[in-house]
């Protein structure tokens, strides 16, 4: 089954930061649009950042507008997430998930293909 590999989670206090990383050995992401979801404790899995295929398209839940930061690097086959000022709220499993397409700018939770396991990221002081 193919599957995305997220890392880089762990422990960080608040407003600190962490980079995520997702990628496969399965096959490339060049064709593929790829979101950033969290599911917090107690709560249902939620959008956090999409980018499109090409990397010209991004875009990011109202929560995290102007502290994390998604971007890609084709040639790795790898798309990063960049959290910064991290927030106790932001605690939760972390998970990339792909879509195909190249015209893709939207990651609609209900519509991605492949995903990862999740990785941890908690915010607490």
């Amino acid at each position: 089954q193919l599957q995305l590999v997220e890392s880089g989670g762990g422990l960080v206090q608040p407003g600190g930061s962490l980079r995520l990383s997702c990628t496969t050995s399965a096959f490339t992401l060049d064709y593929y649009a790829i979101g950033w979801f969290r599911q917090s404790p107690g709560k249902e899995r939620e959008g956090v950042s999409c980018i499109s295929s090409s990397g010209g398209s991004t875009n990011y839940a109202d929560s995290v507008k102007g502290r994390f930061t998604i971007s890609r690097d084709n040639a790795k086959n790898t798309v990063y997430l960049q959290m910064n000022s991290l927030k106790p709220e932001d605690t939760g499993v972390y998970y990339c998930a792909a879509m195909y397409g190249r015209d893709r700018t939207r990651c609609p939770i209900d519509a991605m293909h492949y995903w990862g396991k999740g990785t941890l990221v908690t915010v607490s002081s």
